[in-house]
């Protein structure tokens, strides 16, 4: 007589030939357990750590204080930062424009004695820091937007007129440029125009070249200069939406690329 068959150890439909449903939820809790973990991770390095490790941070040689100035001078940001007779921009004003008030100590202000001391006894330039500046392949005329496009100095500079003292340099341990260009935010947002320096921001101004030329007169001869490289650097409203000048005019690249 044939021993009873062990139904418990035969058969596709048992419970010994598969893993119980519980052990399959743990290991499916685990697995997303470890990417909100490793998303999380990506996050604090992304956000905090990677900026710290590609910025370094510096001050600058005086602490300036803008707010100071403005009420001194009698032209604003024009009293320092200038246009030449010849048209190009002054930039950063030199010991010479500064020697003029400055040839001695006039008040209890310690970094106006450290100025005076350490820059206009020695004759020696300060090494200002430029937050604004652009690599030498880029071309940039501040007299087009200042005095053709009638811009303000705060739409691309924000209101470093009213400061008592200057920010902290932030340099790009790659490039050696200024973190203002690319903009404090590592994902590249902005919420004024003056968060950052990019070409995408100079062309929100050139795809709409339309509110300049009611502004400023045809026969002025900056305008006219500025109004032909707009044209070909950026787009009009009727080709903007088939793409940028510089995928389908030749040669725009280098109307802003020297």
């Amino acid at each position: 007589m044939s021993a009873p068959e062990d139904i418990t150890s035969t058969g596709s439909g048992t419970s010994t030939d598969s893993e119980p449903p519980e052990k399959r939820n743990g290991a499916g809790g685990t697995i997303f357990l470890f990417f909100i973990v490793g998303f999380a991770v990506s996050l604090v390095v992304g956000w905090v750590a990677f900026p710290r490790l590609l910025y370094s941070q510096k001050r600058q040689p005086i602490d300036f204080n803008h707010a100071l100035h403005v009420e001194l001078v009698e032209e604003g940001c024009r009293s320092c930062h200038y246009f030449r007779e010849d048209g190009s921009f002054s930039g950063a004003p030199g010991l010479a424009e500064c020697i003029d008030c400055h040839t001695s100590v006039n008040g209890a202000d310690p970094e106006e004695e450290k100025f005076v001391t350490r820059y206009v006894a020695t004759g020696k330039e300060v090494p200002w820091l430029i937050y604004a500046k652009q690599p030498p392949c880029v071309f940039f005329s501040h007299a087009a937007h200042v005095n053709a496009a009638k811009m303000n100095c705060t739409a691309c500079h924000g209101h470093i007129g009213e400061s008592t003292e200057l920010p902290v340099y932030e340099e790009n341990r790659i490039t050696g440029y200024s973190r203002n260009i690319w903009g404090k935010s590592i994902a590249g947002l902005k919420e004024n125009s003056w968060d950052r320096m990019k070409m995408d921001d100079c062309a929100e101004c050139h795809a709409k070249r339309a509110p300049f030329e009611t502004e400023v007169p045809a026969e002025d001869s900056v305008f006219r200069q500025f109004k032909e490289t707009a044209a070909v650097a950026f787009p009009s409203a009727g080709i903007a939406d088939r793409g940028s000048s510089v995928q389908t005019e030749k040669d725009a690249c280098f109307v802003c690329h020297k």
